[in-house]
Order: structure tokens, then C-alpha cells, then sequence
């Protein structure tokens, strides 16, 4: 029976896909799943929605809901981490800060002032995590779906001697758009991604082996829906030669030339859906996301309506990892791990997002060699601010916070050095609750660094031996030798 912790599962809609997700393969239909809020409402409401699902389907699955998160964690042997870390409250500062300043986010969790400054609140929580995981799990797995990903990732691996891996749906997100543009089956459509999260480009796109890059901005300059809704990516695409993972909205806070021209910002995002770019989109959305769940809550748990499905799997990765290290079922897909020389162009020791293939024998990561030039020049701006970001939170360094975010592209193009300094010091007094290493705590953290044996990810065997060694009768094959011709002794 596999045990499953998940943290931060008040997520009303993304716990239950997760769960379900890992209930869609038979041999996991007995899994214990621990659910670890620090929101008793939430939790309650994940919990009864849970176990609501388990029931209905007459599996054999259990719920345990704590608000101890080391209760959840302990002796569990996959640890899911999709934690908001301060909530709505927190991100209205990220957003509505800066946004006074000048630097206008759609989202404002991944880069950014918004993106660093979740960083320093959620690598403390998650370093927590990695010290209970060390003592009371030591052989768990840390899927992390908690943004900033690159930085958060960054972070586990140098200080909280954990194996981690970061996951983002970006990917698969993108390599849809490309099939609809082409107008092809998805499942036809194969494709290589490299970069950093929510920068990775799709350096290789083929149909039947052949290539379809060049077809790429006809196709999508072409589609009645797409040209419309991808108004920045396109662009990049047209001046890059490459596609983007990452939504509309997204991308355009990333780079300085998309959102800081008040009279042009129009001409970039799409006004349809929060994920196209609107000011504050993602903020607005969660908002009316809260209140949604509120009022579907009583016809979830009555049946009147309900959207997940047993066997219905989405594209997560973390089913599929799971069951890969488990069953031996090989799974290939694009996960956050550390750079050693699998990108040659990018700085060894950061975040990339990289082809990764899983089986009983680990993850073992594809080799890419270079990116394009123009891709690793975006990228390598990025990972300059994530480097300095993660220094700072390990180290409660307030000067190198601002210099990381002084160096953000989007932030660059709007202020000068004193309005970053101003809106930082803003920004570090709102959001000082949630600032261990800021407030007046003094927190900080040693390296601990990555295990050595990530990409092995072997179990113990906990005492099981072998039938031979058991004592049983070994069932031996006496044609052992490979015969290549008549009496070829």
C-alpha cells in the first residue's frame, strides 16, 4: 500500500485530480493519502470531497486529514507539496505593490518582484518540509508543484537533503497548441522541450520524422483561435525561431518588452481569459475560484455535479512518475531538475526543464547540448535573478533581494534603482509575517545538499530477502546458454 502525503491540500479542485490521477491505476487503488493543511475549512472540505469520490467508485483507498505536517509526512513514501504559502492575502501585496511602481504582472509567482518575494515566503515552508521528510521519511520522494518552481527547487536542493523534483504542466500544454495549429493529432506530434520553467522552448517539433518547426508561425498565424489568444508568443516565436511553454499572460511578464508601454500593452495580451494577460489575472481569478468552490461544495458532495472522473487522467506527471518507479512502466516527461552539463549553455546548479525518462531504475534525464542562442540568452537573464533570489533566502541577505529583483527584466524596464529599493522595502514590511529570514527571526540555513543517489531513487528493501536466501526452492533455467547454431558446443 503506497502512502501519499500531500501538503497544502486544501487545493480544493487540484488535490482530487491529483488524487484521482494516482487512483486511476489499479495497483494504487489502496492508497493511503495524507491531506495537510494549515486551513481547517479547506481541509475539511478537500477531505469530504475525497472520501466522497473513494466511495463511489467502492475503492479501497483511505483519507487522513491533519494539520500536522509532520503527522502527514512521516513513513510516507511520496511527498506531494502544491502549498500557497500566505494565501490570497500575500499575493494581493506581490501584485498590487509593484503595480504602483509601474511593473505590471498577469501572475507575478515565477519572476518578477511578485516571483521573488514568493520565493523567500515558500523556501522556508518547504525546506520545513525537507527536515521532516529527512527524519521521519528519508526515502521519500518530493514532487514539488509549488511555484516559483526553478527557484523553490534551487533551494531544496542545496539546503534540504531531500530527493526533489519539480513539475509544471506547461509542457504538455504547449505541445496541444502545436498539434492544433498544425492541425494533427496530438498523440503524432513528437517534440523535445529545453529551457528553464515557463521558458522552454520547443527546440524540436517533427511529424513522422519530419521537421515542423518551419511550419510553426504560418500555422499559428493562420488559426482562427490561437492568433488571437497568443498575440506575445507568437511575437517571440516570429523573432526567436521557437515556440514558448508558457501561456500568453506568463510570458509576457518574463521579458521587458511586452508590458511596459502602457500604450502598446493591448496589442500584446488577450482580454478573453485571465491567462492571457490581464493586470492581476491569476489574483482575480483564485479570487473567484474561493467563491466557486464555496458554491459547488453541496452539489460535489450530493452528486449533482462533478467534474472528475475515475479513469479520466489528466497530463499531470506525478501519477505517471509514481507509477513508473513502482511498476517499472517507462514514462517520459519534462521535469525540473538541476543542470549538470545537460544543457551546456546554461549554468550548471540551476533549475532546468528538460526530457526525463522514469522507470523502477529512477529518473534519468535526456542530454540536450546547446539552446539556440536567443533562447539561453532569455534564460540566462532569469537565472541570474533565481540565483541571487535563492542566495537571499537561505542567507536573509535584504541587499541581494533587491539587486535580483533590480536585474528582473520586466521590473528593469519600468523603474529606476531607487523606486526598486523603495518597493522592495514596501514589499519586505507587508509581507514580513511570512519572512522568517526578514522580520527580526534571523532564520537562515545551511547547505544541505541533494542525496547523490536522485537519479537512482532506490527503496530500501526493509528486511525482505530473496527466495533463495529465504530458504524456498529456486526455480532455475537450465537453457541459460544462447545457441547461435547446430551443436554449437
Amino acid at each position: 500500500m503506497l502512502k501519499v502525503a500531500m501538503i497544502g491540500a486544501g487545493s480544493v479542485g487540484f488535490t482530487r485530480r491529483l488524487m484521482m490521477d494516482i487512483l486511476s491505476v489499479e495497483k494504487f487503488r489502496d492508497t493511503e493519502f495524507r491531506l495537510m493543511d494549515i486551513n481547517a475549512d479547506n481541509l475539511r472540505m478537500v477531505s469530504d470531497l475525497c472520501r466522497n469520490l473513494i466511495g463511489k467508485n467502492s475503492l479501497a483507498a483511505t483519507i487522513v486529514e491533519t494539520t500536522n505536517q509532520r503527522e502527514a509526512i512521516a513513513g510516507a513514501d511520496y511527498v506531494i507539496c502544491m502549498a500557497r504559502v500566505g494565501g490570497l492575502e500575500a499575493f494581493h501585496h506581490d501584485v498590487e505593490i509593484p503595480l504602483k511602481y509601474g511593473v505590471d504582472q498577469c501572475v507575478g509567482d515565477t519572476l518578477g518582484p511578485g516571483g521573488v518575494f514568493f520565493a523567500l515566503r515558500t523556501i522556508p515552508v518547504l525546506l520545513g518540509i525537507a527536515k521532516d521528510m529527512r527524519e521521519t521519511a528519508p526515502n521519500a520522494l518530493l514532487l514539488n508543484y509549488s511555484n516559483p518552481m526553478a527557484m523553490n527547487t534551487w533551494a531544496l536542493r542545496r539546503a534540504g537533503g531531500i530527493n526533489v523534483v519539480g513539475l509544471c504542466h506547461g509542457v504538455q500544454g504547449g505541445h496541444k497548441q502545436i498539434a492544433r495549429a498544425l492541425g494533427l493529432p496530438r498523440e503524432e506530434v513528437d517534440f523535445i522541450c529545453a529551457g528553464i520553467n515557463h521558458q522552454t522552448w520547443y527546440i524540436q517539433v517533427t511529424h513522422e520524422g519530419r521537421d515542423m518547426t518551419p511550419y510553426l508561425l504560418e500555422a499559428f498565424e493562420k488559426h482562427p483561435e490561437l492568433s488571437e489568444r497568443e498575440p506575445c508568443r507568437i511575437d517571440v516565436l516570429k523573432r526567436f525561431g521557437y515556440y514558448s511553454t508558457e501561456s500568453n499572460g506568463h510570458l509576457s511578464e518574463y521579458l521587458p518588452w511586452y508590458r511596459k508601454n502602457k500604450e502598446e500593452i493591448d496589442k500584446w495580451i488577450y482580454k478573453g481569459e485571465w491567462i492571457g494577460g490581464r493586470t492581476a489575472g491569476y489574483l482575480n481569478h483564485c479570487i473567484s475560484k474561493r467563491d466557486e468552490y464555496l458554491e459547488m461544495y453541496p452539489k460535489w458532495m450530493s452528486g449533482e455535479a462533478e467534474y472528475i472522473k475515475l479513469g479520466e487522467r489528466s497530463d499531470e506527471h506525478g501519477s505517471y512518475i509514481i507509477e513508473a518507479l513502482e511498476t517499472g512502466k517507462t514514462y517520459r516527461g519534462h521535469f525540473n531538475i538541476e543542470n549538470r552539463g545537460f544543457i551546456t549553455n546554461l549554468p550548471d546548479g540551476s533549475t532546468i526543464e528538460i526530457p526525463c525518462y522514469v522507470d523502477r531504475n529512477g529518473i534519468n534525464v535526456a542530454w540536450v547540448g546547446d539552446l539556440p542562442l536567443q533562447c539561453a540568452a532569455t534564460c540566462r537573464t532569469s537565472i541570474s535573478v533565481q540565483e541571487m533570489a535563492v542566495e537571499a533566502a537561505l542567507t536573509g541577505n535584504r541587499e541581494l533581494v533587491k539587486l535580483a529583483i533590480l536585474h528582473d527584466p520586466l521590473t528593469a524596464a519600468q523603474c529606476t534603482t531607487q523606486q526598486v529599493w523603495d518597493m522592495c522595502d514596501e514589499m519586505f514590511d507587508a509581507l514580513a509575517p511570512w519572512l522568517p529570514q526578514f522580520n527580526g527571526e534571523g532564520a537562515t540555513w545551511p547547505d544541505i545538499p541533494q542525496p547523490e543517489s536522485f537519479y537512482k531513487i532506490s527503496k530500501s528493501a526493509d528486511g525482505w530477502l530473496p527466495p533463495a536466501l529465504r530458504g524456498e526452492q529456486v526455480i532455475v533455467n537450465t537453457e541459460e546458454r544462447l545457441s547461435v547454431g547446430y551443436k554449437d558446443s
